[in-house]
């Protein structure tokens, strides 16, 4: 929220939460989380919830649980991407802007969930490995039951409802063939790999007219290739991914993938599912009244990319929607960086989702003390 701004029920009623929540992001912005080694982070989120007097732990696989009303479920990760960005406050067009990797993707979304779940006593998990192999949604949702609401905690600006995402195929292309003087006209392995990758674009060719979020996009992500070891062969790798929209499904676009193979093989490592979730469901109908209220103008959005909400639709039958602040074009870049004002705008709308579907306060939340609900009826 905007200081200066006075809006009934948010953050600016509890300043100490206000301030504590610009604090915990800017904390974990500090500690690196890079896939792999989130300990640090994990620990100092913790921390904050031992604060508020919640239990907490920090499970098996590292992602750290904060149980309380499973009336709905914030969870977001606590990993990012590398790349060390200095960890500053400067001031921008609309107030005060922390710098840091991280600050969008997707600490930002992490530290407003952390904060809306303390003052409103909802169940709250942040999970590692979101930007390597989701190994911490996938834990979760086999070690524990499906909440009746998820929100999923990834940058849509803080006016804006994520309720899609594309799916993944990953794969693995091998071949060899042997070595021989380059003036030969026989293809080598290297040219079997590129000449597959050129069938399989074709295929999949993008389509100007065709939203992207509707159609199969490939990427190439590594490729190694040359003479073995041994120098008797000529050796390629090929590492890529398919991204899937939800008018098809993995397996659909695995055997087209797999039909224009003449040589070689794949080895196919990771499928996740596409995802659209209906824009009626009741919590997506109270981000839109939430959003209305703090004074925005609401913006239902598909993603690309894909993220840990594939993972929980595909196991857990019950609403959900994916928000946080930010601007995702920022995601991974090198000036990351996220509005102080934009954040307490999501953690006002967090608040407010909550409380709408009924969460029940725990006994140490801000919004429990009597005074305080007194003052705000």
């Amino acid at each position: 929220m905007a200081v200066g701004t006075d809006v009934e029920g948010s953050v600016l009623d509890h300043p100490d939460l206000t301030t504590e929540g610009r604090t915990l992001l800017t904390e974990l912005v500090s500690i690196p989380s890079v896939s792999g080694e989130e300990t640090d982070a994990a620990e100092a989120l913790a921390a904050f919830f031992e604060r508020h007097g919640r239990e907490v732990e920090i499970d098996a696989i590292g992602n750290v649980r904060a149980p309380g009303d499973d009336t709905v479920l914030l969870t977001s990760h606590i990993d990012t991407v590398p790349g060390e960005i200095p960890v500053e406050v400067t001031e921008g067009e609309d107030g005060p802007e922390l710098w840091g990797r991280g600050s969008v993707d997707a600490t930002g979304p992490l530290a407003a969930m952390a904060v809306a779940a303390v003052e409103t006593g909802a169940s709250f998990v942040g999970v590692v490995g979101e930007e390597s192999d989701s190994r911490g949604a996938w834990h979760l949702v086999e070690t524990r039951e499906a909440p009746e609401a998820v929100i999923n905690g990834e940058p849509s600006g803080w006016n804006g409802i994520t309720l899609g995402y594309r799916g993944l195929l990953e794969g693995t292309y091998v071949a060899t063939s042997e070595s021989g003087h380059s003036s030969r006209p026989d293809p080598n392995a290297i040219q079997d790999a590129m000449n597959w990758w050129n069938r399989v674009e074709s295929v999949f060719e993008p389509d100007e007219w065709v939203p992207v979020f509707e159609q199969v996009t490939t990427k190439p992500i590594d490729f190694t290739g040359g003479i073995s070891v041994d120098g008797l062969s000529m050796e390629t790798t090929m590492e890529f991914q398919l991204r899937v929209p939800p008018e098809r499904t993995p397996d659909e676009v695995r055997v087209l993938a797999d039909a224009e193979l003449q040589s070689g093989t794949v080895n196919w490592s990771g499928s996740i599912p596409p995802v659209m979730t209906s824009p009626r469901t009741e919590v997506a109908r109270l981000f839109r009244v939430a959003i209305r209220k703090q004074g925005g103008d609401p913006r239902l959005l598909r993603k690309t990319g894909t993220s840990d909400m594939n993972v929980y639709a595909e196991h857990w039958d019950c609403p959900m929607v994916t928000y946080g602040p930010g601007d995702s074009d920022l995601d991974h870049a090198p000036n990351e960086h996220i509005s102080l004002t934009e954040f307490d705008h999501a953690v006002d709308v967090l608040i407010e989702v909550c409380s709408e579907l009924g969460v029940t306060p725990t006994a140490e939340s801000p919004s429990a003390d009597p005074e305080t609900t007194e003052s705000e009826t």
